[in-house]
């Protein structure tokens, strides 16, 4: 089994861009974009990490640039070991970054989520569209402006809206579906009866 260091010294001698990421668990490597798949096919085949665990994302904020940092965890099955690999989106406004579907072809729901909850678009990727949201979701719900109740939208079915007159809405910010004080109204508690969708810090989508 390879060591930690040699692991690293083994990478950055291929790729002499890669930078060691501080880590409280495994190791682990920042990497240019353009330099990310064929680190991650050296890993698979050099290293032996085999098995892609998951892709995915973080957004800094967008007051950060670079805003974007898109995550790869690999797993080796033979030496029981873990690697996590990082890369920068150069365009914060339109986050890109290529695809790992031609070294893993289980990346692509991976990414198709990653797209989904944040907006990054996978270049070269097969069949790249939402996964949990619906086509024409107006937002990226884990990025960092999207508050933790969510926003009002209208439903995929504009039939079925219109006749029920129903529409995705908010959670509460905190609690159940029934959380009530002595003598509230139970209608008062439910989660239609809370417009809570913004934050002290950002003002409400409509009014801003």
């Amino acid at each position: 089994m390879i060591s930690h260091e040699a692991l690293i010294a083994s990478a950055q001698g291929r790729f002499p861009a890669a930078t060691e990421r501080a880590s409280a668990d495994h190791s682990a490597l920042n990497i240019p974009a353009d330099e990310a798949i064929l680190l991650l096919e050296y890993l698979r085949d050099a290293q032996d990490f085999d098995f892609l665990v998951d892709v995915t994302a973080i957004d800094w904020s967008a007051e950060q640039s670079p805003r974007f940092t898109v995550v790869w965890h690999l797993y080796s099955s033979l030496n029981h070991s873990y690697i996590r690999v990082a890369a920068n989106c150069a365009n914060d406004g339109e986050p890109t970054m290529p695809t790992a579907t031609r070294a893993w072809p289980a990346a692509d729901w991976h990414e198709r989520e990653t797209f989904d909850m944040f907006g990054i678009k996978f270049t070269g990727h097969p069949d790249l569209r939402r996964i949990l949201m619906w086509d024409g979701y107006p937002y990226f719900p884990l990025r960092k402006e999207f508050p933790l109740a969510g926003l009002p939208a209208d439903l995929p079915d504009f039939d079925v809206a219109a006749e029920t007159g129903t529409r995705l809405i908010s959670a509460p910010m905190a609690g159940g579906p029934f959380v009530a004080t002595p003598g509230e109204p139970m209608s008062e508690a439910e989660p239609r009866a809370k417009d809570e969708a913004w934050s002290e810090q950002q003002p409400k989508p409509d009014q801003a």
